[in-house]
């Protein structure tokens, strides 16, 4: 087995799909004389036949060439929380519903294991957004999102009163059950379900989406890469949390404010598909795209 190359394997071991799909990679990567390592002893275990090695949970992406993730877009978020720090690619393989941030599905996994062990992938840095939460002008939190930081009511019987300010200027405020500001990777995530649009990956902006506004204006605002977005709690009003990829949670007192602006991290994510965002989005929506005169003709 080389020590040259090492791939860390994310996933969720109780799960039988993954457990197989997990297996049947483990002794592929062995069989190629590519190290396999996990950072869930659960993992270790299923695979504990040599074809693996545990590593500690401080860094465990930390040197390996790749973050191989077998589930939903759900686990390749962990996955991107583990490989960030270490600027190492994530590649994931959906063994889930839609799965948009993975890069193939679960009847693709010989082909994709192959291609790693090939080095026939690419790399692509996707934006991020970096979170800051302040209360009575004190900082008391700092985070991070791929796809969407949200801040929502706390409590489903009540409204959040949010205001929106842009580059320090207050755009609108009104009531609501959350604001999201999202990546354009997370526009067609939870920022797609509220109503908001979908951005091209290369397009440098970041999206304001309002869910379930309670007002005239509550429009999904793009601005741009440079822009501070703030959404400000109502002094007087309800508390709130904030989300991060629906991972990261930080709890919101009336009056508190949550900066988001441009991540100076990005997270890498590896490429199978060479096609255009456009066919990724029509295949992984199953959208269709022939007219009623072409359905009909003939």
């Amino acid at each position: 087995m080389s020590e040259d190359r090492e791939v860390l394997l994310v996933m969720h071991p109780d799960r039988e799909t993954s457990r197989e799909a997990a297996q049947h990679v483990a002794g592929k990567f062995a069989a190629a004389g590519v190290g396999l390592r996990v950072a869930d002893p659960q993992v270790r275990d299923l695979l504990d036949d040599g074809t693996c090695r545990l590593v500690g949970p401080e860094a465990p992406a930390q040197g390996a060439e790749l973050v191989l993730v077998l589930g939903g877009d759900g686990t390749l978020l962990r996955a991107a929380e583990i490989a960030r720090p270490a600027s190492v690619p994530v590649l994931g393989v959906n063994l889930g519903r839609v799965g948009f941030l993975t890069e193939a599905d679960s009847d693709a996994l010989e082909d994709t294991v192959h291609r790693v062990v090939e080095r026939d992938y690419t790399v692509e840095k996707r934006m991020t957004v970096d979170v800051t939460v302040t209360v009575d002008g004190e900082r008391v939190a700092e985070t991070w999102a791929l796809n969407e930081a949200s801040v929502e009511k706390a409590s489903r019987e009540r409204v959040l009163d949010a205001l929106i300010e842009v580059d320090g200027r207050p755009v609108s405020a009104f009531g609501c059950d959350g604001v999201l500001c999202a990546t354009p990777t997370g526009s067609t995530a939870y920022a797609f379900s509220a109503g908001g649009p979908i951005i091209w990956p290369d397009v440098e902006a970041l999206l304001v989406v309002p869910s379930n506004a309670h007002a005239m204006f509550s429009r999904p605002l793009v601005v741009s890469r440079s822009s501070v977005i703030t959404v400000g709690v109502d002094p007087d009003g309800s508390p709130a949390v904030l989300t991060c990829d629906g991972l990261r949670h930080v709890a919101l007192p009336p009056g508190a404010r949550v900066k988001v602006v441009a991540g100076r991290v990005p997270v890498r994510l590896a490429r199978l598909w060479r096609g255009p965002f456009t066919d990724r989005l029509v295949h992984k929506f199953a959208l269709p795209v022939k007219s009623w005169r072409e359905r009909h003709s003939g």
